[in-house]
């Protein structure tokens, strides 16, 4: 593979495997300087021009780091956010910088009490174990459906205090905003749009906000009660914001943690020897395990960045209205930072991985719960059926945001 034939902003690069995506990647981080990609014209989604990929995890480190000069704003996606999408549903958190990316995440940090933490700290377990029992009990086929899209969703459901009634049709519409996310496919591929899918999204924030109303009136001592209560330099959540931030909520901790369960299990399937070392003490080897799960898989491969001002990294100085995009997925497979990249090492030592960010204000706020997730889950998994394993890989959805596992065959008997 050829620098020239490598198109980061064409949907057929999404399309390949993805070891060749990482080889690409490879080639990418030993170039002298970031490489420049263009975008086709896309009319009122984009400009047409193109962005700078920062592929080396110091890189990606320094512009995560640096918020004054790589702005999330107008958006993080590739493309970016229609003007009119964002003037309808409101600026999602991580679109914001400054003093209002500021006030909105001190709103929500402050919501996360010590109390409200340790009781979700609980739930995750009782979560894990009901739907551990029930896989258990009906030897179900897909573990997508039926374990990595339950245990995230249920938990930040509870987390929120999203009523039983709604949580149905809530599921049903962020399936379809799901839909909506990849490369589309036909005759001619493309990059799916960011405005796809809206309908869908408007349903799960109306129903949001409507919950968000109830709890003004009386609260219920859960996360939305906090949140449109809360008295944080006399703000608190309105409707539109609680929308964004649930919406945000399902992909950050429901997706991402989703396709990392998905693609746990197919790892420490693929790798015996290493599922073996979990299990010889797992309190031992839990943390690791999932660092290394979210660094190999790395579930959201880059964010977009805007340059506001002249700045000098990687060898390029880039001038104010450049875009860059940040590679965690490439960062994440850095030889220069981690001893043979490509290989799946649940003792690895440190392990400075990106998967949650690359630090800075936009760090993930949820990566405490999502690790709490995943180790309950596998706790539960791996010691209550220790022949429990994926049949086959995952069956993947092309995509360059997010590393999503569409479906993923597993038994729980003997092979």
């Amino acid at each position: 593979m050829r620098q020239g034939t490598v198109d980061l902003a064409g949907p057929l690069f999404w399309q390949l495997p993805p070891e060749e995506r990482h080889k690409a990647f490879a080639l990418l981080r030993g170039l002298d300087s970031p490489a420049y990609f263009t975008e086709r014209p896309r009319g009122r989604w984009g400009s047409g021009r193109g962005f700078y990929a920062l592929v080396r995890h110091a890189d990606v480190v320094e512009a995560s780091r640096t918020p004054r000069v790589f702005t999330s704003a107008p958006g993080v996606t590739t493309p970016e956010p229609a003007r009119w999408v964002r003037a309808l549903f409101g600026d999602s958190m991580v679109n914001l910088d400054g003093p209002e990316h500021a006030r909105l995440r001190r709103i929500v940090s402050r919501a996360f009490t010590p109390r409200l933490l340790a009781e979700a700290e609980q739930d995750i377990h009782r979560v894990a174990a009901r739907v551990v029992d029930e896989v258990i009990g009906r030897r179900p086929d897909d573990f997508v459906t039926a374990v990595a899209s339950r245990v995230p969703f249920e938990v930040i459901c509870n987390l929120m205090g999203i009523p039983e009634r709604q949580r149905p049709p809530i599921l049903d519409q962020v399936n379809r905003v799901s839909e909506n996310v990849g490369v589309a496919r036909g005759a001619l591929p493309r990059l799916r749009m960011p405005g796809r899918g809206l309908r869908a999204l408007a349903r799960v924030q109306a129903m949001v906000a409507e919950t968000g109303r109830e709890r003004r009136r009386r609260p219920a001592g859960d996360l939305i009660s906090a949140l449109v209560n809360a008295d944080i330099d006399g703000h608190a959540l309105t409707g539109r914001q609680l929308g964004a931030f649930f919406s945000l909520l399902l992909v950050a901790g429901v997706e991402t943690t989703r396709n990392a369960m998905a693609h746990g299990l197919a790892l420490l399937t693929d790798h015996p020897g290493q599922r073996a070392l979990l299990l010889s003490d797992f309190d031992l080897h839990a943390e690791g395990a999932v660092d290394e799960i979210v660094r190999h898989s790395t579930p959201i491969i880059q964010f977009r960045r805007t340059v506001a001002s002249e700045y000098q990294l990687g060898g390029r100085t880039f001038r104010p209205g450049d875009k860059v995009v940040l590679y965690f997925a490439s960062a994440n497979r850095d030889a220069a930072v981690f001893t043979d990249p490509d290989a799946f090492d649940i003792t690895r030592s440190p392990n400075p991985h990106l998967g949650y960010g690359g630090g800075g204000p936009h760090f993930c706020l949820g990566a405490h719960l999502a690790r709490l997730e995943m180790k309950a889950l596998f706790r539960e998994l791996l010691t209550r059926s220790p022949d429990l394993r994926a049949v086959g890989g995952p069956v993947l959805v092309p995509s360059n945001f997010d590393n999503r596992v569409r479906s993923l065959r597993f038994v729980c008997g003997p092979p």
